[in-house]
């Protein structure tokens, strides 16, 4: 998986064998320069939500729920959810566990695919005081494998796990019924996310510890992206020592 945010990257990530396309509100920071992803709105994500699908031909198409789309009222989030769905994506996802149980139970039921996305969650960076690794200790990790296995059982058909030790990573992975994705999460999980402009070195500052440059070695942006591919299917990426900022 990667993230993409317009029709030319799609086509270009599609052809190299990506097999999931994540629309991802870290377009806030990639695309509109902001500081973190909470403002981005229902429109934006609408708007490349579409421009993605126009470029994908097989690849399956994720887009996030941003902050404030899905916190308020049900029915809300349900409309805010099909928006996605009608502008082109396959599933949303949205990120938290317990209350959310409840609102994917919801859209599963309304025949909206649903991925989860546990760990560290970017849309509450605040509260959780910054960019931190997840889980821990004894009590982090308890509650990220309840808050996992109650997703899976309100019907998330897959889950993203953010920035946690890889041996907790593996752990959760291995008493889910459905594939995880990982993010600084070491190799312990079905499938590996980066941030497209990170993995290609595009991003301008700080970049995280678990980002590998595939622009290092590859003629072009496509031969970067297919090494990516080749790299996590291949278990060379990530190193599961390496999961932090």
């Amino acid at each position: 998986m990667l993230t993409c945010y317009d029709a030319t990257f799609a086509h270009v990530l599609d052809a190299a064998g990506v097999d999931v396309i994540l629309i991802g509100d870290s377009l806030g920071m990639v695309c509109q320069g902001r500081r973190d992803t909470l403002p981005v709105s229902m429109d934006d994500m609408v708007y490349h939500t579409a421009c993605v699908a126009r470029g994908n031909q097989g690849a399956w198409l994720i887009a996030d729920m941003p902050f404030g789309s899905y916190q308020g009222q049900r029915d809300d989030a349900i409309t805010n959810a099909v928006r996605l769905i009608k502008a082109g994506a396959h599933m949303v996802k949205l990120e938290g566990g317990g209350w959310t149980a409840d609102l994917v139970r919801a859209l599963v039921e309304r025949g909206i695919p649903v991925c989860g996305h546990l760990g560290f969650t970017p849309q509450s960076v605040h509260s959780l005081g910054g960019y931190r690794v997840q889980g821990r200790d004894e009590a982090g990790v308890n509650r990220l494998r309840a808050e996992a296995s109650a997703l899976a059982e309100a019907g998330a058909d897959m889950l993203v796990f953010e920035l946690m030790p890889a041996e907790v990573a593996r752990s959760v992975t291995q008493g889910l019924p459905i594939p995880v994705i990982g993010i600084g999460a070491g190799s312990g999980v079905n499938g590996q996310v980066l941030v497209l402009h990170d993995m290609l070195n595009l991003t301008a500052g700080r970049m995280p510890r678990y980002v590998k440059d595939f622009t290092e070695g590859s003629a072009n942006i496509q031969s970067a992206v297919r090494r990516y591919v080749e790299d996590v299917k291949e278990g060379r990426f990530p190193n599961d020592l390496v999961h932090g900022y």
